[in-house]
């Protein structure tokens, strides 16, 4: 889901004072709408059962920014990609305490789906993790092993001791090789619109063209490998198709019957395409889900950089809010800031949504996004980060340490290397609110049961 979807505009660095302006902008979108107020002082994360000797303190996260979910997700079924070596095998002195701050049938939902992943990927591909290599079936088991572990009637520390006793537990290396992760968030939005254009609702949404070639270039050299292009053929050649500007100042694919439905509201449109995943209700209450289909092939372009380096939002204060109140205010803007962003992503409808990136439906608070070639698809995480606490008004009133079991479900374009994690939140206003708001440290983990040729098995 999280597209240009994981509810799924910002770029993204680790560094202050880079995160300033990279961190909200991968943003635009890998959130929502956050109400920021001052933020209220941090607390630390929860304690580990022991303290971990590598890496040092994780340092204060930098000012309150938003970051979004630079998506398509693709959805790949494709056997396990090459890992990069990004995570390392913990002693048993470092494990983190395995406590859970969400029910326990949200994550079963949530195994469940990638063990139906699992059971319909061919193949007999292995990844690596640390200095072993990791099959599908392992990561099947594991699953089922944490599920059996769960439902089990037992004190926190009897459940901690098992899970040590059961898993190998992988630490991701993170954003710069200390273990530091940067956890945002995306979301689903909802919106108004129809199927048929109105005075009211006269924005397309375009499901894709029949003219739009998609080139796998790994077909043509290895050294191209996971790279494509999506053009169209004019007298005999292939070019690129038409950039966002293109398409919606300048009626390139007007007339065709492509649209699926019809918006009333541009903003609202442009989020859509980059969450790359969300629901239309119709007027007479229906619902009609989309997902991601195609991209046109140009670059993502982030929209809230532009807004920062133009100087019409600040770079203190650029947060998805900040942005999005930015561009109601300014609608005669709305063209030449859009399309900056050439990109455009194409839908099509769903019986049911938001799909993910292994092909099944996302579970709020549950399904992560991370990036393919670095951890694999559909396996068992475990999170550590910071969330914030919202007022009645939708305030940040503080921010609270978190920990949950999660499972690894989709991708994302802007989710890359062993320090990007984006969390799906959910669908609609609060989850925006929620995934606008994260922009946090932590750390990440994957869980392996362990199996008799493993080196902590030994």
């Amino acid at each position: 889901m999280r597209n240009d979807w994981r509810f799924r505009d910002l770029i993204f660095a680790c560094a202050l004072p880079a995160i300033v302006v990279c961190v909200l902008l991968i943003f635009f979108l890998s959130g929502c709408a956050a109400r920021v107020a001052k933020p209220a002082p941090r607390p630390a994360l929860p304690p580990a059962v022991k303290s971990v000797p590598r890496p040092p303190p994780v340092p204060a996260p930098p000012p309150k920014i938003t970051v979004p979910p630079d998506v398509p997700k693709p959805h790949v079924l494709s056997p396990m990609p090459k890992s990069q070596g990004r995570l390392v095998r913990l002693t048993p002195e470092q494990l983190p305490a395995f406590a859970d701050d969400m029910d326990l049938t949200s994550l079963e939902a949530a195994i469940e789906k990638s063990l139906r992943f699992y059971s319909r990927t061919a193949g007999n591909g292995s990844f690596p993790m640390d200095d072993s290599q990791v099959t599908i079936e392992d990561l099947r088991v594991s699953l089922i092993a944490i599920q059996e572990i769960l439902r089990g009637d037992m004190s926190v520390d009897a459940r901690q001791a098992l899970i040590a006793e059961t898993f190998d537990v992988y630490q991701s290396t993170g954003l710069d090789g200390e273990n530091n992760v940067l956890y945002t968030g995306y979301f689903e939005p909802i919106l108004e619109g129809s199927l048929i254009r109105t005075e009211r609702f006269r924005y397309p949404v375009y499901r894709a063209p029949d003219d739009a070639i998609r080139v796998n270039l790994g077909r043509f050299g290895e050294k191209f490998a996971g790279e494509q292009l999506v053009g169209r053929v004019r007298n005999g050649e292939l070019i690129p198709y038409y950039k966002r500007g293109e398409i919606e100042d300048m009626g390139s694919l007007a007339g065709r019957g492509l649209e699926i439905a019809w918006v009333d509201d541009r903003v609202d449109l442009f989020f859509l395409h980059i969450q790359g995943s969300g629901k239309i209700r119709l007027p007479n209450g229906e619902i009609l889900q989309i997902g991601y289909a195609l991209k046109n092939g140009h670059p993502y372009r982030s929209v809230g950089k532009h807004l920062i380096e133009t100087g019409r939002v600040q770079a203190q204060g650029g947060s998805h809010r900040a942005i999005k109140k930015y561009l109601r205010e300014h609608p005669e803007e709305l063209s030449e800031i859009f399309n900056h962003n050439e990109s455009y992503v194409f839908f099509r409808a769903l019986e049911r949504g938001p799909v993910g990136a292994i092909g099944e439906i996302l579970t709020p608070g549950r399904s992560i996004a991370t990036d393919a070639a670095v951890f694999p698809r559909g396996a068992l995480a475990f999170i550590r980060a910071r969330k914030p606490v919202f007022d009645g008004e939708g305030n940040i009133a503080a921010w609270a340490p978190f920990t949950r079991f999660t499972v690894n479900q989709d991708a994302g374009a802007a989710i890359k290397g062993a320090g990007r994690v984006d969390l799906f939140c959910g669908t609609g206003d609060e989850a925006e609110m929620l995934a606008g708001s994260l922009a946090e440290r932590g750390a990440l983990y994957f869980l392996v049961k362990k199996r008799p040729h493993s080196s902590a098995a030994k």
